[in-house]
């Protein structure tokens, strides 16, 4: 059966670019972003320098999220969500992930993770599970803010990806991976 990723079964929208300086799609995931309670040598749950450009001139907001659906799971595992990046915003520095929004640009915030950290948690693919790939998507959206849909720091990824799948705009993605 061939592997598929958590977008290939939604409506499809136009794509942008994303780059990184610090992860590449289709290559390993650098140490630092995996996640300190993994127990690996040099993890750091530090988030990824992100940049991106090419998306419509139509984008009001921006959504970053990063998403496991090799995880062992029925459900995967959300490791990152912001929301309500300002449209003027095209990059998060490295590290921008930490605990609290203050790292953040102005007016966006985390979303609680699959561990309900309000923060990036990194990488921790356990053991015997393989290779497992970690979806970072920026999604532009045609509304300015995520809450009035309902959607606040304690909201779930999984409900942010729900409720803003009628406001995205395109879709840019890297995929690095991790495991064996």
């Amino acid at each position: 059966m061939p592997m598929t990723g958590p977008y290939d079964s939604l409506p499809a929208v136009p794509a942008f670019a994303v780059t990184s300086a610090d992860v590449a799609d289709g290559a390993a995931l650098p140490l630092v972003h995996f996640a300190a309670m993994s127990g690996v040598a040099g993890a750091e749950d530090r988030s990824p320098q992100l940049s991106w450009s090419g998306f419509p001139a139509a984008t009001r907001s921006f959504v970053v999220t990063m998403y496991d659906p090799d995880a062992p799971t029925p459900s995967g595992f959300w490791h990152w969500a912001v929301a309500d990046i300002a449209a003027d915003v095209s990059s998060l520095a490295a590290g921008a992930g930490a605990p609290g929004d203050g790292a953040l640009p102005e007016g966006a915030f985390h979303i609680a993770n699959d561990v309900r950290a309000a923060a990036y948690t990194g990488a921790a693919p356990p053991p015997g599970t393989g290779k497992h790939r970690y979806y970072v998507a920026v999604n532009a959206l045609d509304i300015p803010s995520v809450r009035p849909l309902g959607i606040t720091p304690e909201s779930t990824p999984a409900a942010l990806g729900f409720f803003i799948g009628g406001h995205t705009l395109a879709r840019a993605v890297l995929v690095p991976w991790a495991g064996e």
